[in-house]
């Protein structure tokens, strides 16, 4: 057990460094502000640790941009705030050229591409909603049904504040389970560029009793076979294929109790 918290640990202590940048037509002053730079959480979600950057950057918007959502782009893509930054991290930029380098817009909000979101409020309900849906799978819901508020509440500031100890110590009972049986399904959400996450229902146990893979995983419900130069990355790692569903799910899963796994293609 003193490995698997020291697994989760490192998970928890991912960071991604980003820079963020105004756009142009945004900046109403003659020369532009300086460029923000920040480490972010991966497991977090941008609207929760971006506070600083929209402070910094409204002392240069016009007057009227003042009460106006703020919302970010990596290379001419909106970046969907409801994504944890490690999966938004991994499908846009992969660690190719450090710090990442976004766009914060005030202006033009694209509506077609991205949900609002004016509140903290809005983001908790989207975590919590999430959540609920992974437990569904896991445990027919009957693990989250049975906490208190103040369990659910204490998940959500865990987080919100980066917290390991706080968030864990009520996140540990939505991973129970026996060791025979492992969970009623593995939540995942499989990404892949320009096309929405894939869910399907995966057991962790195969009707013959053998242990279900990440390739197995991958082999049922990606469209197209892995070509060479293809990477199949898991919270910035490539994860083995051969490596138990279950294992993953307990140790590599995002705060949501999902397992994202971003599926990168050689063009990208």
């Amino acid at each position: 057990m003193a490995e698997d918290r020291e697994i989760l640990r490192e998970v928890w202590d991912g960071r991604v460094p980003v820079c963020v940048q105004l756009a142009s037509e945004d900046c109403s002053t003659l020369s532009a502000p300086d460029p923000y730079y920040l480490m972010i959480p991966r497991l977090s979600y941008f609207p929760l640790v971006m506070d600083k950057v929209r402070k910094h950057f409204l002392r240069f918007t016009a007057q009227e941009l003042q009460d106006a959502e703020m919302w970010l782009e990596s290379d001419g893509t909106p970046l969907k705030w409801h994504y944890p930054v490690g999966v938004l991290f991994d499908l846009q930029c992969g660690g190719s050229a450090l710090p990442w380098c976004l766009t914060a817009h005030f202006s033009h909000f694209p509506e077609q591409d991205l949900i609002r979101c004016q509140t903290r409020e809005v983001v908790e309900s989207h975590f919590m909603s999430s959540l609920k849906e992974a437990d569904g799978l896991k445990h027919r819901g009957q693990i989250i049904t049975n906490m208190q508020g103040k369990d659910h509440k204490q998940l959500w500031m865990g987080l919100c504040n980066d917290k390991f100890d706080q968030f864990w110590a009520i996140n540990r009972k939505l991973m129970e389970c026996t060791p025979e049986e492992g969970f009623k399904h593995i939540p995942f959400r499989l990404h892949s560029n320009c096309q929405p996450p894939l869910q399907r229902l995966i057991k962790p146990i195969a009707e013959d009793g053998r242990k279900m893979t990440l390739g197995d995983l991958l082999h049922e419900f990606l469209p197209s076979a892995i070509n060479e130069g293809d990477r199949v990355v898991i919270q910035g790692i490539e994860a083995p294929q051969d490596t138990p569903l279950q294992w993953l799910s307990e140790h590599l899963s995002h705060p949501d109790n999902f397992l994202h796994i971003c599926y990168i293609t050689a063009q990208t």
